[in-house]
């Protein structure tokens, strides 16, 4: 269904792209395809950006609620359909312009759909060839890197918190994540002036409440995408 969405909105290079003025890192080129995602949030309002890890099977619309009925999503693909799969969708209260932590969930599915893969991070080897994550908003394209992995509740680490009161209060949270995470991931160390940071979150079953959750930190800047 993600890959229809894909081919029915295809992603229009904008016309006044300019590779001098938004440089892609030297030897990297784009790793992802986007899509026009103006044009598939006028026809599906709740939609607020599209992610991608590459080679993880993780390349869906994600959606977002009210704060009445912020699970809404949970059950329902992004037409509000009834789903068993649902669709990653993000915390209710999130501006994905503003909110320094975007808090995004998904079911972990047996299939391996939606966030069913999003375990397997808690494996080294597969983690380390799976650093990159990718995040199309309005804004456009942006890039960030998984710095911790983390199996934990919402009482061992705050991963609900959108907010931070603190100049530095970002800063903290990636450093708390990196001190909780399974092992040491080289990505996103001692990372300072991050504007933003994605915390991807599925269920997990050692425990009530447990959650597999992935920590990443921005790290390009956006590529514009051309408004329709």
């Amino acid at each position: 269904m993600a890959e229809q969405l894909k081919e029915d909105f295809p992603e229009e290079t904008p016309g006044d792209f300019s590779p001098e003025e938004n440089p892609l890192p030297a030897g990297k080129e784009e790793e992802v395809s986007g899509v026009n995602l103006a044009a598939l949030k006028a026809k599906y309002p709740d939609v607020r950006g599209w992610l991608t890890v590459p080679g993880t099977g993780i390349d869906y619309p994600v959606l977002q609620s009210k704060e009445y009925e912020p699970e809404y999503y949970l059950r329902r693909n992004y037409r509000g359909e009834e789903d068993v799969n649902g669709s990653l969708f993000l915390q209710w209260n999130c501006e994905v312009s503003e909110s320094k932590n975007l808090i995004i969930y998904g079911h972990n599915m047996n299939s391996g759909a939606m966030f069913g893969n999003l375990g397997r991070y808690a494996d080294q080897e597969y983690c380390r060839s799976h650093l990159s994550v990718f995040f199309q908003t309005l804004e456009g394209m942006a890039e960030y890197e998984v710095t911790a992995v983390i199996k934990a509740d919402v009482q061992m680490f705050p991963f609900q918190q959108v907010k931070f009161q603190e100049p530095d209060g970002l800063e903290k949270y990636i450093r708390q994540a990196k001190a909780q995470s399974l092992f040491g991931i080289e990505a996103g160390a001692d990372k300072k002036g991050v504007a933003q940071v994605l915390t991807l979150v599925t269920c997990s079953y050692e425990w009530q409440g447990a959650r597999n959750i992935v920590v990443a930190v921005r790290k390009t800047t956006a590529r514009k995408e051309k408004s329709v």
